[in-house]
């Protein structure tokens, strides 16, 4: 399948679903932490939902794919969930973050409420991409607050990664826009951030 865009990319840069309001992110969960938290438009609407667990989301719809299998991987990522931010929510969580999977952290570092690791991107067909996607681990320091605070609102778009699915198993030849064009791929455009995000998030090291 096609790659997403026809630019040089970026070695680390995020990829994103927005508009002027709010973000795009991704998780998996279980089937009983998705349904309530739809319901109640809250995630931790099910007991079974734990806020000391680091959490990991994602604004690259791929890599949530790759992720979780197409939502087959795991009976406790059996269900998407795409999680919308306020935009300066999402700045900040990012001003939190620490980026990890170089080497040790310091203990400094180890005390920072977020973690960040650049993984190689994926298309939608899961093969991997020259260039890097953010992942964003939400520690249990902050994780209430993110979680009842600054969600702004919580869709199951498990049905669109098994039409996915469907097609990439299928060996249908299909380019990204096509793919966008059913429904079954959002469009996502490099998201801007600040200087000084950047070099919180290490953006421009190679």
């Amino acid at each position: 399948m096609a790659e997403q865009v026809k630019r040089k990319v970026p070695y680390r840069e995020i990829r994103a679903q927005y508009d002027d309001e709010t973000i795009t992110v991704y998780q998996a969960y279980s089937e009983s932490i998705a349904k309530a938290a739809v319901k109640e438009q809250k995630l931790s609407a099910s007991p079974d939902f734990s806020l000391q667990r680091m959490t990991w989301i994602k604004p690259s719809w791929a890599w949530m794919m790759y992720r979780s299998g197409y939502a087959t991987k795991d009976v406790r990522q059996s269900h998407i969930l795409a999680l919308k931010m306020k935009h300066k929510n999402f700045q900040e969580l990012l001003s939190l973050a620490v980026v990890c999977g170089g080497g040790a952290l310091s203990e400094e570092d180890r005390a920072r409420a977020v973690r960040v690791q650049w993984d190689p991107e994926r298309d939608p067909a899961l093969g991997q991409l020259p260039y890097r996607s953010i992942q964003i681990g939400i520690s249990k320091d902050i994780s209430k607050k993110w979680s009842e605070e600054w969600i702004e609102s919580i869709e199951d778009v498990t049905e669109t990664a098994t039409k996915l699915k469907q097609v990439v198993d299928g060996g249908e030849e299909l380019d990204l826009q096509e793919l966008i064009d059913r429904g079954i791929v959002p469009v996502e455009k490099p998201y801007i951030v600040p200087q000084e995000l950047r070099e919180i998030l290490q953006m421009d090291l190679e």
